[in-house]
Formats: structure tokens, sequence, C-alpha cells
């Protein structure tokens, strides 16, 4: 990717006094010192980041901080999910105190999901409260985790059963960062761009069909406008449902088969983002056999998973190890697992999903022998909830 005639992109996420900007541009973290003037009083800045991001990124943004006037304090944890944990966090605050740091002192998030997450929920419960800023560095992160303000840890029930609802100050996107970022993480990262396609908006979806080949490849201009839509229905959903108490839990798609599939693997196998393309194309295909949605909508969107280099298949061969860890999820509701189900490519339901049902689609799925005529028709009289369109509701 080049950096020669990029304008620099700002989303807005609208919170009321919560409210900040996602900014996008190539080269942006040479600048990031500057950038954090509005965001703080305080000298004080402490660098949240892992070893393998701290070996290519913390001297520049160290180099960037300083030049700027600030004293920052790096903090390099273990990479990797394991490190989700509360003694994670312990460790984070240790050094805090430490430091002396104050209520206006700020951390910056310099990595991927994992490091966001945990920064976010350090942050927000140092002294109650003090500010953080996102720089992410995946590309999971940049179009999905950094946005949103959910922050936590895991716990070994289950994933993100721990943690808080804490708005960053701001989200700064350097897609030049991506250039280093391991082939397999980059592909795991496309999951999540192709969740905004199913759940949000057809023409987005239909772009990353045409644009996967691209996409491959790290064009500029494909990469920049899926992350920008991708962060734009992001911040829609959640300036509409902060909380997640209605709306925001078509963000979820994908990610109740997904999550169970991390957590069976003490998360030592599949990364995020291979866990979300499963259950893309797993979840369509239970939303076909409850009737939700056709057999064409499964196979259009195992396609685009498939095309990205995705695995669409589960390899777990029982099915009641996979319910035991879908039902420590935090999504599930007066002990029902909730679930988000395509009716079509841009729109979504959700609506609960009983063990029965779910047990038979296994077993019917894992058959090779399974033929195409099985699958239903879209159901019709469901009390569901619908979103689609831009995440309006239907």
């Amino acid at each position: 990717m080049r950096l020669a005639g990029v304008v620099e992109q700002v989303v807005p996420v609208r919170l009321g006094g919560r409210s900040y900007d996602i900014v996008l541009h190539p080269g942006l973290l040479a600048t990031v010192g500057d950038r954090l003037g509005a965001l703080t009083s305080s000298p004080k800045i402490g660098i949240v980041t892992d070893r393998h991001v701290a070996d290519r990124y913390l001297q520049g943004t160290l180099r960037s901080l300083c030049k700027a006037g600030y004293d920052p304090t790096p903090i390099i944890l273990p990479p990797g999910e394991r490190t989700k944990t509360l003694s994670t966090i312990g460790k984070i605050l240790d050094v805090l105190a430490r430091k002396k740091f104050e209520r206006q002192s700020l951390l910056l998030a310099l990595g991927g999901g994992v490091i966001g997450d945990i920064t976010g929920f350090a942050a927000s419960i140092y002294q109650r409260g003090i500010p953080f800023v996102q720089v992410p560095t995946t590309l999971v992160a940049q179009v999905d985790s950094s946005v949103g303000g959910k922050t936590g840890v895991d716990h070994r029930l289950g994933k993100n059963l721990i943690g808080a609802f804490y708005q960053p100050r701001a989200v700064l996107i350097d897609p030049l960062m991506l250039r280093t970022l391991p082939r397999r993480e980059w592909i795991a990262g496309l999951a999540e761009v192709i969740k905004y396609g199913i759940i949000a908006d057809e023409e987005f979806f239909a772009f990353l069909e045409k644009a996967m080949p691209a996409l491959l490849k790290l064009e500029e201009g494909p990469v920049l406008h899926a992350i920008k839509r991708s962060c734009e229905i992001k911040a829609q959903v959640v300036t509409a449902d902060e909380r997640e108490s209605d709306r925001r839990r078509i963000l979820n798609y994908g990610h109740t088969i997904g999550h169970a599939l991390e957590s069976l693997s003490g998360y030592r196998g599949l990364i995020h983002g291979e866990a979300v393309g499963i259950g893309l194309v797993q979840e369509a295909d239970l939303a076909c056999h409850m009737g939700l949605c056709g057999r064409d909508i499964v196979e259009r969107i195992r396609s685009l998973v498939q095309r990205a280099g995705l695995s669409d298949q589960i390899s777990q061969p029982s099915f009641a190890p996979i319910w035991g860890a879908m039902q420590h999820d935090k999504k599930v509701v007066g002990g029902q697992v909730v679930g988000v189900w395509p009716v079509r490519v841009g729109e979504v339901v959700i609506r609960p999903i009983e063990r029965q049902v779910c047990a038979t689609w296994f077993k019917n799925s894992h058959n090779p022998r399974r033929k195409s005529s099985n699958s239903r028709q879209p159901g019709k009289n469901l009390s569901v909830e619908k979103f689609g369109h831009e995440g309006k509701s239907q």
C-alpha cells in the first residue's frame, strides 16, 4: 500500500458525552503523539502492547510521544488470547500505581483485539476510570474490536465473561501497519469484514465478492474501503445501542458458534477470526435448518468465506461440548442461547435456539450424505427482531 494521495478519513461514533472519532490514515502512527493533545492534559502515557507488536512499532510510538512532550511508560505483555486474564489486569494496575498515574493520565492500546480489550478494561477500573485510546494493529481490531467500548477478559468457562462497556477517547487507525501482519492474521480478520455485509449491507457484501482477490493482495483502495465501511457499520450499530440491549446484538453473528470453538480449543488452536469464519457459515446453515433462510444464502456466504481462505467446517466431532461451551457464552439470556441468524444477505434476525433443534442440525450437518433437498424455505410468522439495511430495525 502507498501513502501518496490518500486523504484522512474520519468516522464519528456519536454517543453524547462519550462520542469520539475513528481516524483512518496511512502513516498515522508517526503523528500519534500530536493527536493526543486534545485528549489528555497529563504527560503520563501508558503504552500497553505485546512482544510481537513492540518489536515492530514500540520505538516509533515512543519517539512520537516523546517528541510531543509526553512521558511514556511501555507495558509489554505476552501475545495471544491466553493473556486476557484478571491476572494480567492486576499487573497493568501495579505498573500504573507504581508510576503514580492519575485520573487524567492516558492508556494507549497498541495492538490487536486482545490488547485493546485488556487496556480498555484496565482503564475502566483504575481510579474508577481513566482515558484510553485505541491504536489497533490487526485487521480484526481495526474493523471491529477497537470500536464500540467492549472491554474485558476471559474466564476459564467462557470468553469475555468479565468486563465493562467503556468507550475510548479515539480510535487511530494506520492501515500501513497491516503490511507487517502475519498472513494468517490478515485472512482471519476478513471474517469480521464479511460479517458486516451479511448483517447490514448487501451492497458491501457484493463489493467483497468482487474485490476479494484484491483484498488478499492488500491493494490500497479496496483495503481502505473495507476498513472504512466496516467502521461505519459498526459505528451506526453502536450509536443506536451502546450497551447491547437490542440492535447491537446483530454484531454477534458468527460468534455464538465461533466463541464456543475458541473456548474448546483452549484459545490455542483457532484464532478469533478463523473461529468466526466457521461461525458465519455454520450459523447460516443452522438458520437454514430452522427455516429462516434458503440454501442459496448459505452457499453464497460459504463461497465468500472459502474464497477469503477461511475454513467453513467444524472439526469438533461431538455436539455436547459445543453446546456446553455455548451455554457459558455471555449472550445466554434466561438460560437460553440467543443467536443471530441471516434471512438474506444484509438482513438478520435475533432469536433463541433450543438444544434439540441445534442437536438435530448438528447431526444432519455432519452426515456426509446430507442432501440439499433437506433444506427448508424461509419461515413465516416468526416472532423475531429483524435488522438490516445499515442496521435499521425493520
